[in-house]
């Protein structure tokens, strides 16, 4: 059990901390409101009562406005695993500017990029695209586009981007999603039409029973899926594995329906392994999307698929288009990121990191008695605070002590270790992070344990 007021206590206290170091970000929100929506760029940068503005980044440290140095563990949404200011990228788009930044027409690092791709993922064609958003709402299209059907399959809660499609079934009111074997398709926020979520069907996570039934009611009434799109392991709601032999049975079942599979790497790839979680649990995907660290650090996304389904791009059926796409800076920074930053030994240091921070914060769960465990896979990783497993949606909604994750945050960002805000996020490491920095991080745990515990 857990004193739901001795954590409201401390959150208030480190609440009014965080804001009292923060002032400058709080002037700075005052000026951005005038003339910016919420005084952000995106509404996943809102925060009460002002977002932290950044001025700096450099290795696995960041510095925001008021001049508080923290280490990074947000990284971008995990776009960062190369750190910030990465000598390697530096060079490479600082060569690139100079030799001009856009021409909307191929160069030789698209395609170098492209078959590095390739190879890491097993998928043989490839396109380009601009962010997670544009690679999945473009993957979707390529595979209504092969299989001649309509209806989009997704898991319950991922995020898969923000176009009409991708948004449903995520962040929803819980209550209102009806049963497992029949959730409903609710758009996720306003402006979304409803003929078009009602287009996108919601199934749980680790259960391909569920999944191959709902799909045989779909056919009964005409509307067999053109593909299910999901992510190998979800990674929005912390980190939530899957069990084993679930994506083997995923497979099977999409094979059986001639139904396209998408596996969305935004998240997964190049942060877990060289080919992602494609690599790294062994799958055979009909289709492949990336983004985050595929740029370096530039805005950039990739769709990888077999001949059989691009031969709906190449044969111009599908336009798969974007005056961005395959950008100079952005494939200058790609093949550096692939050819001088992500290799094996990067690899091997994350998984060393990242295993060294899970034993360390399970070991302090364990001596103060608290509810959870830890999760992660390479670079990412998490504390879920929850007594039962969380393995899917409703787990989560049901069994996540989200007080906890909340209170985590404030004490990581007045301990000088800038987390992603939210109880679905993960820490998220760079190949620039050191066991010092990770020992940090295990240190601000403990300490909140004890706080807490007190």
């Amino acid at each position: 059990q857990i004193d739901k007021g001795r954590i409201a206590e401390l959150a208030a206290k480190e609440e009014k901390r965080l804001n009292d170091s923060t002032t400058g970000s709080g002037r700075m929100y005052e000026r951005a409101k005038k003339t910016m929506a919420g005084g952000v760029p995106s509404s996943y940068q809102v925060r009460d009562p002002w977002p932290i503005y950044l001025e700096e980044g450099k290795g696995s440290k960041v510095w925001d406005v008021d001049g508080n140095e923290r280490i990074d563990y947000h990284n971008g949404f995990g776009s960062m695993v190369q750190g910030h200011a990465h000598p390697a990228i530096v060079k490479a788009v600082s060569e690139r500017v100079a030799k001009g930044t856009h021409f909307a027409a191929p160069i030789e690092d698209s395609i170098v990029v492209s078959e590095a791709l390739a190879d890491r993922f097993g998928l043989p064609l490839w396109r380009y695209v601009n962010s997670g958003t544009e690679a999945t709402m473009d993957a979707m299209r390529i595979a209504r586009a092969y299989t001649g059907r309509d209806t989009v399959m997704k898991i319950l809660g991922s995020y898969h981007g923000h176009h009409d499609y991708a948004m449903v079934c995520i962040g929803v009111p819980y209550d209102d999603l009806g049963d497992r074997e029949d959730i409903q398709s609710l758009p996720y926020g306003a402006g979304i039409p409803k003929v078009v979520s009602d287009m996108t069907v919601a199934v749980p996570f680790n259960d391909a029973a569920a999944m191959e039934r709902r799909i045989e009611r779909l056919a009964e009434e005409g509307r067999l899926p053109a593909c299910v799109i999901m992510e190998a392991a979800m990674m929005n709601l912390g980190v939530i594995l899957p069990e084993p032999g679930y994506l083997e049975a995923v497979r099977e079942i999409t094979k059986k329906y001639g139904i396209v599979w998408i596996v969305d790497e935004v998240k997964t790839g190049l942060t877990v392994a060289p080919g992602g979680a494609t690599e790294k649990f062994g799958l055979s995907p009909d289709m492949v999307t990336l983004a985050k660290a595929l740029g370096g650090g530039l805005p950039c996304g990739g769709i990888g698929a077999t001949e059989e389904v691009m031969e709906v791009v190449m044969n111009g059926s599908v336009y798969q288009v974007g005056t961005y796409n395959g950008n100079p800076l952005t494939m200058a920074a790609a093949r550096a990121s692939i050819e001088h930053v992500m290799t094996d030994d990067a690899y091997a240091h994350l998984n060393m990191l990242n295993d060294h921070l899970m034993k360390g914060c399970d070991a302090i769960l364990e001596k103060y008695n608290l509810p959870g465990y830890t999760v992660g896979i390479s670079s990412k990783g998490c504390v879920t605070f929850s007594e039962q497993k969380i393995t899917d949606y409703e787990s989560f909604m049901e069994n996540l002590h989200g007080e906890l994750t909340e209170l985590a945050w404030l004490y990581a960002m007045n301990r000088e270790i800038f987390m992603t805000p939210g109880r679905e996020e993960e820490w998220t490491l760079s190949v620039q992070h050191t066991v010092e920095d990770a020992d940090k991080h295990i240190a601000m745990f403990e300490e909140m344990a004890h706080d807490i515990t007190a």
